[in-house]
C-alpha cells in the first residue's frame, strides 16, 4: 500500500491508496509514528480506499488515541461507500466506540 504523506506546517495529511487491511495496518500505523511532534493537526483523507476492514477500525481507534495523547486534532475525510457503511455498523453495534467522531457532520437545516 502506498501512503502519502504531506506535511505543511503544523498540519499533516495521510492520503492512503489501497484497502486498508491487516496487511496494511501496520505500515499506516508505522507511518503515522514517525510524525514529527511539530505536528498539531491530522487529517486521514481516505478517498482513494475503496476497501476497509476491521484493521482500518483499528487504525482509526490508534490513531485517536495517539493524537489526544500528542494534543493533535485528527479528522478523517474522503469516506467511501463501503468504509461509511462500516463505520455506521460499528456505531450501531458498538456504540460506545464513538464511532461518529469519525463520520462526516450532517449538514445543517440551512444548508437544505
Amino acid at each position: 500500500m502506498s501512503v502519502p504523506v504531506a506535511i505543511e506546517g503544523n498540519a499533516a495529511v495521510f492520503t492512503p491508496r489501497g484497502d486498508v487491511d491487516s496487511d496494511a495496518l501496520p505500515g499506516l500505523l508505522a507511518t503515522a509514528r514517525r510524525l514529527p511532534p511539530t505536528v498539531t493537526r491530522v487529517t486521514w483523507d481516505l478517498r482513494h480506499t475503496v476497501f476497509m476492514d476491521i484493521a482500518g477500525l483499528h487504525l482509526l481507534i490508534d490513531q485517536r488515541e495517539e493524537c489526544r495523547g500528542a494534543g493533535r486534532l485528527l479528522t478523517v475525510t474522503g469516506l467511501g461507500e463501503q468504509p461509511l457503511r462500516l463505520l455506521r455498523l460499528a456505531g450501531q453495534l458498538f456504540p460506545a466506540g464513538q464511532w461518529n467522531d469519525f463520520l462526516p457532520a450532517a449538514p445543517s437545516a440551512s444548508a437544505a
